[in-house]
């Protein structure tokens, strides 16, 4: 703008190349998802965060997106099934997604929770601090050795929950809120890199057998 209005008379950036970096996308396994999903805890804040972790899994929302949820987010279509209907809170794009039955199942455990009456929301969100801190401990006790964090459930959303089942691209994005579908595509980049590794891991212990 400042160049073209005549305000300065040289592209401060001309000549200036810069490099691309690949985003290193970190998500759960579908072997992780299951035994977090299946650990028992004897405290109750781990119990708790552990299923909005796992309501994250399975729904696609960002931390914001859940603590902001209310029933008014919640919609019943014409055939009876339960959908989350919400504007992302950092892109304003909205977001269609069916409640799968994990999600749900977790919507109704915490119906009468004192802070989902208090606050009027849908489920007991915390801080998202105290939840990457809590998350830590449930990592270890799981014997999980990747960082644990709120986003990583969105993630694992996208690849292991949506795009690994074959839920299409277009669907993806969607769910996820996403404003164009190369956002979508990144995550599907991402996940056939990770069948490969593991796929050369096969490779290397068949090639030996034969």
């Amino acid at each position: 703008i400042a160049l073209a209005n005549g305000w300065i008379k040289k592209d401060p950036f001309f000549g200036i190349h810069l490099k691309r970096y690949e985003v290193n996308i970190e998500f759960l396994s579908r072997e992780e998802l299951e035994v977090l999903i299946n650990k028992t805890f004897f405290i109750q804040r781990l119990e708790q965060v552990r299923d909005i972790f796992v309501f994250c899994c399975f729904t696609g929302l960002a931390f914001i997106d859940v603590l902001q949820l209310t029933k008014e987010h919640l919609i019943k279509d014409n055939n009876g099934a339960l959908w989350i209907r919400k504007a992302r809170q950092k892109t304003h794009q909205m977001s269609n997604i069916p409640v799968l039955t994990p999600a749900r199942k977790i919507i109704e455990k915490y119906a009468g929770h004192p802070d989902c009456v208090d606050k009027g929301v849908l489920l007991p969100v915390i801080s998202n601090q105290k939840m990457n801190a809590y998350l830590k401990e449930i990592a270890d006790l799981c014997g999980i050795k990747k960082r644990l964090t709120t986003h990583i459930a969105r993630h694992t959303a996208a690849t292991v929950v949506f795009l690994a089942n074959e839920v299409s691209m277009e669907n993806v994005a969607k769910i996820l809120g996403h404003a164009n579908i190369k956002m979508t595509q990144h995550y599907a980049k991402v996940l056939d890199s990770s069948i490969m590794r593991d796929m050369q891991k096969v490779e290397m212990n068949f090639s030996k057998a034969l």
